[in-house]
């Protein structure tokens, strides 16, 4: 084959696929988030919460955040907030607990899945529609870049944490 026919080729797939991904823009998707709950000591014999307690608030106020906090090209269709579980750490010798929350989510595109996914309460992420996602090179590198950058601010978050 030469040059100009594989060129032509590509062009013609290409159209197809992009006529294709504008009919099917939106992507649906079910992520869970598990919200840990750490001990507070009691101060003056008074205030101290249970871990249960503690991670039960975070994800109401998560829950709050996530309904009224409008995100451009994401919708959140459906909130499941499961059964509150314990967990001991060895590490750190103490009893863990944590208040899991799921989302159904549609997002205009597959950048809108990484505020999801590097957050620190995320567990596990299921991609409902559609079955199967074709890629083409430049959505690859942007999505990576995106991936990059997204890292890079938590870095720099954790980094300014670090030093006050």
């Amino acid at each position: 084959m030469l040059k100009s026919e594989l060129n032509t080729r590509n062009k013609e797939e290409n159209k197809e696929y992009t006529s294709e991904h504008r009919n099917n823009s939106k992507l649906k998707f079910k992520v869970r988030f598990d919200y840990k709950g750490k001990p507070r000591p009691a101060r003056f014999f008074f205030g101290g919460k249970k871990t249960e307690i503690v991670a039960q608030d975070f994800r109401d106020q998560q829950v709050a955040l996530w309904r009224n906090v409008p995100l451009q090209g994401l919708l959140v269709e459906n909130m499941d907030l499961g059964e509150i579980y314990s967990v001991y750490d060895e590490e750190i010798d103490e009893e863990l607990a944590f208040a899991p929350l799921e989302l159904v989510v549609s997002a205009d595109s597959l950048e809108d899945l990484l505020r999801f996914i590097v957050r620190d309460e995320f567990r596990r992420i299921e991609i409902l529609e559609p079955a199967s996602i074709l890629l083409t090179n430049r959505e690859v590198e942007r999505l990576l870049f995106k991936i990059n950058e997204h890292m890079q601010n938590r870095l720099l978050y954790r980094i300014r944490e670090i030093n006050r």
